[in-house]
C-alpha cells in the first residue's frame, strides 16, 4: 500500500468511526451527559483514568462514580466535606479503589483551587511540538498533597517510558474539535498538532500491520514513532486516525 493509498484508507475510516454512533458504546458517552466546562473536565479525567478492561464495565463504573458525586462532578470537587468522601471509599474498578478516588477528588480541588484548573497545567506545559512534558509535569502536580504511593501508578509518566493512553484519550477529548459531535474541543490554546494517539493493544496492533509502527512495545518510544507517522498523513490533526486504528482494531479484527 503507498503512502497515498495508506492515507486514502485510513482518512475513510476516519469518516466511518469519528460519527456520534461511536459515542454508543465509548467511555466518552460520560463527559456527555454534562453541559458545563469543569463539570465536562473533570467527568472525563475521571473517566479516562479507569479506561482500562472491558469497555461496558468501564462505562458502567464510571457512571456509577459520576453518581456517587451526585452527578454534578465540580461542584462535588470543589464543595464536598469529609462526610462526601467516605462516599467515595466503597468505590473500585480493578485496581483503582476508593483510596485512590478520594486523593483524585481532593488534588482535582488543589488544582482548581490553586493551579486555574486541568486546562491551565496543560496548556502552561505544552511544548511546540508535543504534549508529552506537559503530561509529565501534570503528574508532578497531581501529586503535590500527600498520598500513598499505590495511587501514583494511576496516572502515567512519559518522563518514565509510558506511552500514557489514557491522559493523552482525555486529551483528544478536550482539544480536538467538536465538529462530529464525539470530541468537545474545549481547550482552545492547544494546537492539535500536538496531540498523541492514544496508544494500546488495539491501535497498536493495526498500526504495526499498516507498518505505520516497528517497535513492539506499547511504550514511549512508540508513542512517538507512531506520533511522527500519522503527523505524515495528517499534520494538523493526527491523532483523527485514532478512530480509524481503534475502529479497525475493535470493531473489524483488522
Amino acid at each position: 500500500m503507498t503512502k497515498a493509498e495508506l492515507k486514502e484508507f485510513l482518512d475513510a475510516k476516519v469518516l466511518e468511526y469519528n460519527h456520534p454512533k461511536f459515542l454508543e458504546d465509548d467511555p466518552i458517552q460520560i463527559p456527555h451527559q454534562f453541559t458545563g466546562k469543569e463539570d465536562i473536565e473533570i467527568s472525563a479525567f475521571l473517566t479516562a483514568t479507569i479506561a482500562w478492561g472491558n469497555r461496558k464495565s468501564i462505562i458502567n463504573n464510571a457512571s456509577k462514580l459520576m453518581g456517587l458525586m451526585g452527578n454534578t462532578p465540580y461542584d462535588f470537587v470543589i464543595n464536598h466535606t469529609d462526610d462526601d468522601l467516605e462516599e467515595l471509599r466503597s468505590f473500585v474498578h480493578r485496581t483503582f479503589n476508593g483510596i485512590d478516588l478520594v486523593y483524585f477528588v481532593t488534588s482535582l480541588k488543589h488544582i482548581y483551587k490553586n493551579h486555574g484548573g486541568l486546562e491551565a497545567i496543560f496548556t502552561e506545559h505544552q511544548t511546540k511540538d508535543s504534549m508529552q512534558p506537559a503530561i509529565s509535569k501534570f503528574k508532578e502536580v497531581f501529586f503535590e498533597l500527600p498520598h500513598q504511593s499505590r495511587t501514583q501508578k494511576h496516572v502515567s509518566d512519559p518522563n518514565k517510558g509510558s506511552a500514557a493512553k489514557r491522559i493523552n484519550m482525555f486529551l483528544r477529548w478536550m482539544v480536538r474539535d467538536n465538529d462530529t459531535g464525539v470530541d468537545f474541543g474545549l481547550w482552545k490554546k492547544i494546537d492539535p498538532g500536538k496531540l498523541s494517539c492514544p496508544l494500546d493493544v488495539h491501535s497498536g496492533n493495526v498500526a504495526r500491520k499498516l507498518k505505520l509502527l516497528k517497535r513492539k512495545q506499547n511504550d514511549a518510544k512508540a508513542l512517538k514513532e507512531l506520533d511522527n507517522n500519522l503527523r505524515k498523513l495528517d499534520a494538523t490533526d493526527p491523532v483523527k486516525y485514532d478512530f480509524a486504528l481503534f475502529g479497525l482494531g475493535v470493531f473489524e479484527r483488522f
